[in-house]
């Protein structure tokens, strides 16, 4: 006998029974037929069910098959498998229900003519309309927060990152966490009571600013867990040049970082685009075509599909045109996503 052969039999030796690589995709077949038959002998009408049965027979027919050809060691590292992948599952059902039922409903009168035109005289109970007047409002509120959410948030985290000691420090990240966690309707409330102060009425940049104050502990937690991803030999190297601090952090740290940090501010703007409550309470609403966010009532893709929701006293038109805004959201928010990680990966450092 040669001795690659001798080999490979003290190897096969040592690793003992195991199982093939189909046995999972069996196994869990074998669930889901089960769960079937078990579901209909019992009456259960719901998948929802039959679902839940076959994800506990999947994790007990792996343990128990495992066991019996491998060991208990090997069947206990396969079941926290199963239970990762049962609980993935789980995750993902909602998740293709929601994009389902919006692409479903939303596909039934979303075309160029929606997305060109605002609902003008046209009332809520009637068919036609548009979303192009919510559509400019969400662009300019949410451009607006951005101009001047972003700047603060990385200057802050550059503060905390690179400057920031003693108790000062300490008070700013204390109320960036609790930023973090502040309902949309208190930023709402706040901005509409300096507008109250002021005898201000319902604008645009009234709405800019409550979102800039949602969308500000996101970017600063983004921006500065990414400033400490840069590597302090890079601060040491330029320092040692005896290049100013200033100009380390704007030439080596920033840079270094761009990626993550642009990527922070995409989802953080993709965070507050979804926002109704500050909106509703500052912007009002307005039907018509307003491009100018500094005077006068405008819309916004949220308030609009809220608008259409609420007050469509059960007309089929206006329920047909929130879930097309809900869709077109929805598809902005995605490209805003891919965008951040196509940036995140053609920024990150080589």
């Amino acid at each position: 006998m040669s001795t690659a052969a001798i080999a490979d039999q003290r190897s096969s030796s040592l690793r003992g029974a195991s199982m093939p690589r189909w046995a999972p995709w069996a196994i869990a077949a074998g669930s889901i037929a089960v769960a079937v038959v078990i579901g209909l002998a019992c009456g259960l009408h719901s998948r929802v069910q039959w679902g839940l049965i076959a994800a506990l027979l999947f994790v007990l027919g792996t343990y128990g098959i495992t066991a019996r050809v491998e060991g208990r060691r090997q069947a206990k590292d396969r079941v926290v498998t199963s239970f990762v992948w049962v609980a993935f599952l789980l995750a993902l059902v909602p998740l293709v229900s929601l994009v389902w039922t919006t692409v479903r409903r939303g596909v039934k009168v979303l075309d160029f003519y929606f997305l060109s035109h605002s609902m003008g005289v046209v009332a809520d109970t009637e068919p036609g309309g548009g979303i192009y007047h919510a559509i400019v409002g969400s662009l300019e509120q949410v451009g607006l927060a951005t101009v001047i959410g972003a700047p603060i948030g990385v200057l802050t985290a550059i503060y905390l990152v690179e400057y920031g000691r003693g108790a000062l420090a300490r008070a700013v990240t204390f109320f960036v966490d609790v930023m973090t966690g502040i309902p949309s309707i208190v930023a709402g409330l706040f901005i509409l009571s300096l507008m109250l102060i002021f005898k201000m009425q319902p604008f645009g940049f009234a709405g800019s600013l409550a979102l800039a104050i949602l969308m500000m502990p996101v970017v600063v937690r983004s921006t500065e867990e990414m400033l400490k991803l840069v590597p302090n030999e890079l601060r040491e190297a330029s320092l040692a040049l005896g290049v100013p601090k200033w100009r380390t952090i704007l030439k080596v740290v920033l840079p270094t970082a761009v990626g993550g940090i642009t990527t922070g501010v995409v989802l953080a703007v993709a965070r507050i685009a979804g926002e109704t409550a500050p909106v509703l309470l500052l912007v009002f609403g307005n039907p018509f075509i307003n491009t100018d966010p500094f005077e006068g009532a405008q819309s916004s893709l949220p308030l609009y599909i809220y608008q259409q929701y609420t007050n469509s006293a059960g007309s089929g038109a206006a329920y047909d045109r929130a879930w097309a805004a809900s869709l077109t959201l929805i598809a902005a928010v995605m490209i805003l996503n891919l965008a951040a990680r196509g940036i995140a990966r053609w920024k990150a450092p080589r």
